[in-house]
């Protein structure tokens, strides 16, 4: 077979199989320098962005915000692909990132959600044990996990249970049984330009992290056309606005590719041609296509959410 930009980046037979069994799968060095610096300077923009516009606490928008020691702390960024910056969807639009999505979701793969997660300085507070979203199983739903800081074991780092994804877990039980030490649990230890990809059923969680530095994470979840279009919580047409982010991606990072002097062939994108979508307007508008709906995940602390 011929090696092809796109070929050259899916996943291999052994990489699937062990994400299948046990639930994540670690990508080291999955994300080039140059672009991993890039994301760098774009999430302290928007994360200045957001102090600027901080709302009461739990306020709904796109800087999501806490209240500990007294005082407002941020610590998510939603939509990323519309606070100004062209390096979300260049990333979005990378074989780096479209070969992980097409090996796990197939070719009809709908980019769901994107958002940048963070510890703050000095804020290193503990996300619980949880499973983002619990759903049938009846098709692959995860989250490419995109690290642009260190992230060190035995610091806080993200920790996560192989195998528990197979079914939605007690996660208060499990939590009052052993709290941070579940067992089989292990600590993912993580540096800039790695790749966590997790299924969202399983169990993970961070505790609080040491020595104060910033943690930045972007997350963007994938799903397969056929699983949204069975089982929802979305419409056909919030599918197709969501999939027109795809060819706006590619294009990002072709014209980002021949800036920096490195045209490549493109990523070649094969959705069915009955899902592929055409442009509706102008692309200040397909950069936010909101969520009316989640697929409930499991809390603890929260209930389920």
């Amino acid at each position: 077979m011929t090696t092809t930009q796109t070929s050259r980046h899916l996943l291999d037979h052994d990489q699937v199989r062990f994400f299948d069994e046990n639930g994540y799968l670690v990508l080291r060095d999955r994300i080039p320098a140059d672009l991993v610096d890039d994301l760098r300077r774009a999430t302290a923009e928007w994360m200045d962005q957001g102090r600027h516009q901080a709302g009461p606490p739990g306020e709904e928008g796109d800087f999501k915000f806490a209240f500990r020691d007294g005082h407002e702390v941020m610590f998510r960024v939603d939509y990323v692909h519309s606070k100004g910056s062209a390096v979300s969807l260049q990333l979005l639009g990378s074989p780096h990132v479209l070969g992980i999505a097409e090996s796990l979701a197939g070719p009809n793969f709908v980019p769901t959600y994107e958002s940048l997660v963070f510890k703050a300085e000095g804020d290193g507070a503990p996300i619980e044990w949880h499973q983002d979203a619990v759903h049938p199983r009846n098709h692959r739903i995860f989250n490419v996990d995109i690290y642009l800081d260190d992230s060190i074991a035995g610091e806080g780092a993200l920790r996560v249970v192989p195998g528990s994804h197979r079914a939605a877990a007690d996660i208060c039980a499990l939590t009052d049984t052993a709290g941070w030490d579940l067992p089989g649990a292990i600590e993912v230890e993580m540096r800039p330009g790695d790749v966590l990809v997790h299924d969202t059923m399983i169990v993970h969680g961070s505790p609080a992290t040491q020595g104060n530095r910033l943690r930045r994470t972007l997350y963007y979840e994938f799903r397969p056309a056929e699983q949204i279009l069975v089982e929802g919580p979305w419409d056909a047409g919030w599918v197709d606005a969501r999939l027109r982010l795809v060819p706006l991606g590619l294009r990002a990072y072709a014209d980002r590719q021949a800036a920096r002097g490195e045209a490549a062939e493109p990523y070649r994108w094969r959705v069915d041609e009955s899902l592929r979508p055409a442009p509706a307007g102008g692309a200040a508008e397909e950069l936010r296509i909101i969520h009316d709906a989640h697929t409930p995940g499991t809390w603890c602390s929260a209930g389920s959410v």
